[in-house]
């Protein structure tokens, strides 16, 4: 229950005229952006869109049982009449805004919750969920679920907490310089998690060191009796720890200067890998189902928070043992006995890397790479896919290259290696290519940035039950 004093207090800088209270409940029961999800009792938030406007959608959400609405009045449509008796209305200048201010002021409510922040330009999700399964040994968690990361999907994350939960795991996500430090006005996390920094986002930011300044304004925003825990094998990254008040800082990675680290990798391809895992001293062999060696990363950052939140040995094994992300890497039977690994969520040169070097640990007949255009890069546009493709003409048996930026990956594996390769224009004509062309023991790997759409292809080649 959200109580309407809290709603007042938290909208009062942002009100451009008085609420209307006539009937008005003493709470609401949640908040909601979508009116298809009102229910009963609900607080409905009319955010604008590039698509559409919640303002539209106003008394849909009444005829649900919104109670609420917040509203912008200059927005509203010309023929919307006046809300029921019963519905409180709250006019302010910015929608955004109040959703923000109420899940800064929710969260203010629980000081008991200790909130892990996660950013960095890969790997974002991933280490998120093994932080949760890691620190939920011991504590029961909430985390953000899918790409709820940004401006709008922190937030609406903040306001589900209920009162059961003693630790948020949060992923921080990032356009531009500020939104991180946005996102941790509203959380205030105790402890920050920097992955890495690499040319994700490069045509936004321009240089990959403005995105290191981006990424560097959650260290930058802890307290002092925080923890930093930053990637040791990254300098980038490393460097932060210059500009964190945090009284604490915990490096993970490979090299030996690292806290917490791993030696002994062990790829199993689609079986997930072990490693040996290091801290203070004490070492233990740790298996994980995680899909590709790149992961180490990933556990190592969880672990981190694991021993910086006072977990044993026992506890942070356990849950790198538990964690499995299938939220970007989804491994499916494909037509004429084949396998497929959709990886189709989003790409950029280091996770297009990393996928194929999870592609080439599989025991396969042949190994299948159907790439596409990894966009956002800026001027590391050309070199970056030249990377891939390099690596795809050292990995892959045949490659379906996709799209304009694609067929410069194709260009470059046919340029370094013996491979086949084959240009698509669309991810129609990549899945004529493969459809017929499967077989036992065939591996394909799909991957490429979200615009691209590439569970299109995925779709095509899946095998679906009679």
């Amino acid at each position: 229950m959200f109580p309407i004093r809290d709603v007042l207090h938290a909208l009062a800088p942002l009100n451009v005229q008085a609420p209307r209270l006539e009937g008005a409940p003493e709470g609401f029961s949640a908040v909601r952006i979508d009116s298809r999800t009102v229910g009963p009792g609900d607080l409905f938030i009319a955010l604008p869109g590039e698509q559409s406007d919640g303002h539209r959608y106003l008394h849909d959400a009444v005829a649900r049982g919104a109670r609420g609405v917040i509203v912008v009045p200059q927005r509203l449509p010309a023929e919307a009449g006046p809300f029921p008796d019963g519905v409180a209305v709250f006019p302010v200048r910015d929608t955004l805004q109040a959703l923000q201010a109420l899940a800064a002021c929710w969260r203010s409510r629980f000081t008991g919750v200790q909130v892990t922040g996660v950013t960095g330009s890969v790997g974002k999700t991933s280490t998120k969920e093994a932080v949760a399964a890691v620190i939920g040994q011991r504590y029961r968690v909430l985390k953000n679920e899918g790409n709820q990361n940004n401006e709008v999907g922190l937030p609406l994350t903040l306001l589900c907490l209920d009162g059961t939960q003693e630790r948020a795991v949060l992923e921080m996500g990032m356009y531009t310089l500020g939104e991180i430090a946005l996102l941790c006005e509203l959380a205030r996390p105790s402890i920050g998690v920097v992955t890495n920094v690499g040319p994700v986002h490069l045509e936004r930011l321009g240089t990959i060191e403005r995105i290191a300044q981006a990424k560097r304004e959650l260290p930058e925003r802890l307290p002092a009796e925080g923890v930093a825990v930053l990637n040791g094998d990254d300098p980038r990254v490393r460097a932060m720890a210059q500009h964190t008040p945090a009284g604490r800082v915990l490096y993970y990675g490979l090299g030996s200067g690292c806290d917490v680290r791993a030696t002994d990798l062990e790829p199993a391809g689609l079986a997930g890998f072990a490693f040996r895992l290091h801290w203070e001293g004490q070492a233990r062999r740790v298996q994980t189902r995680l899909l590709g060696a790149h992961h180490v990363m990933t556990c190592l950052a969880a672990a981190a928070v694991g021993f910086a939140e006072g977990l044993d040995w026992d506890e942070v094994t356990a849950g790198l043992t538990a964690v499995e992300d299938r939220v970007r890497t989804q491994v499916r039977p494909g037509l004429g006995g084949s396998t497929i690994i959709d990886d189709t969520y989003n790409a950029s040169p280091a996770s297009v890397l990393a996928a194929l070097d999870l592609l080439r640990h599989t025991e396969t007949g042949r190994r299948i790479a159907v790439l596409g255009d990894m966009r956002e890069l800026g001027s590391y546009e050309e070199e970056g896919h030249r990377e891939v493709g390099r690596r795809a003409a050292a990995v892959a048996d045949w490659l379906v290259a996709v799209g304009e930026r694609g067929r410069t990956i194709g260009e470059e594996a046919r340029r370094c290696g013996s491979l086949r390769v084959d240009w698509a224009a669309t991810n129609e004509e990549a899945a004529d290519l493969l459809a017929s062309a499967l077989g036992p023991r065939d591996v394909v790997l799909v991957k490429g940035s979200r615009g691209m759409a590439m569970e299109q292809v995925v779709a095509r080649l899946i095998r679906t039950e009679d």
